[in-house]
């Protein structure tokens, strides 16, 4: 079994030794320590190596399987893959740790919706409508008790890429998840109740012209207005995550 699965490598106790795993396999293939096309140990001696059980490694070599890191060859084992430019498009939200990173998602999320938005203006239906009418109620009832409604404000935007009739904008946006939810990442540390409270109205109001845009079958005007509204979401984070830093 190669050295650079031995000696210390062993995981410590935790909650999830599958993903510490993953992450552990992940390291060794992209700082160069396997190389590709390299073949992984065998199952047995992962195990023991890292003193985890070999469901865990199993686990993990499938998910490094799904992620396209590793294939498997019937009968001789696993191999780090030939190619890793032919990975599954993947975001890892474990590897979001900075304010940087949220950026480009949200800049990711913006050529999207800007499309998305303008192609519902066109092809909405009254149960459309009504369903995007329905998720921005339940923002409002979220801001009105003090809470941040992500949920309702995912919704929201699901909402308005279902009315595409375009299952692929709803598929992409559900894949990106909350975590294009500005919200998510300004908490009681960064805003007082106050200023929560006044950062989500600003944004209902955003969601708004957005809805009545759609309403009126007004492709370009929902375009701008999406345009302006995930912009200034841009920029509200970028300056509570200044203020935060002190930078």
């Amino acid at each position: 079994m190669p050295s650079k699965m031995t000696g210390n490598t062993r995981i410590a106790p935790s909650k999830n030794l599958a993903d510490i795993l993953i992450s552990r396999i992940r390291e060794q293939i992209f700082d160069g320590e396997l190389q590709l096309g390299d073949q992984l140990p065998t199952e047995q001696e992962m195990a023991e190596a890292f003193g985890v059980s070999r469901t865990v490694v199993r686990e993990a070599i499938a998910a490094l399987r799904s992620d396209g890191l590793v294939r498997t060859r019937q009968g001789r084992g696993v191999f780090v893959a030939s190619n890793l430019d032919n990975r599954p498009f993947k975001i890892d939200t474990e590897m979001m740790n900075s304010a940087e990173d949220v950026m480009l998602i949200m800049e990711l999320r913006m050529t999207i919706e800007l499309e998305a938005a303008a192609v519902a203006a066109e092809r909405r239906t009254k149960q459309d409508i009504a369903v995007i009418a329905e998720a921005l109620e339940a923002v409002q009832k979220s801001i009105d008790i003090g809470e941040e409604g992500i949920e309702a404000d995912f919704e929201f935007h699901c909402a308005i890429a279902a009315a595409t009739k375009n299952p692929y904008f709803v598929d992409f946006l559900k894949y990106l998840g909350r975590i294009v939810i500005p919200p998510r990442y300004l908490n009681s540390a960064v805003l007082d109740a106050d200023a929560m409270h006044d950062y989500l109205t600003r944004v209902q109001t955003e969601h708004r012209d957005i809805e009545a845009a759609i309403i009126n079958g007004d492709s370009e005007s929902a375009r701008q207005a999406t345009r302006l509204h995930l912009a200034n979401g841009r920029e509200r984070f970028r300056q509570q995550m200044k203020e935060k830093t002190g930078d």
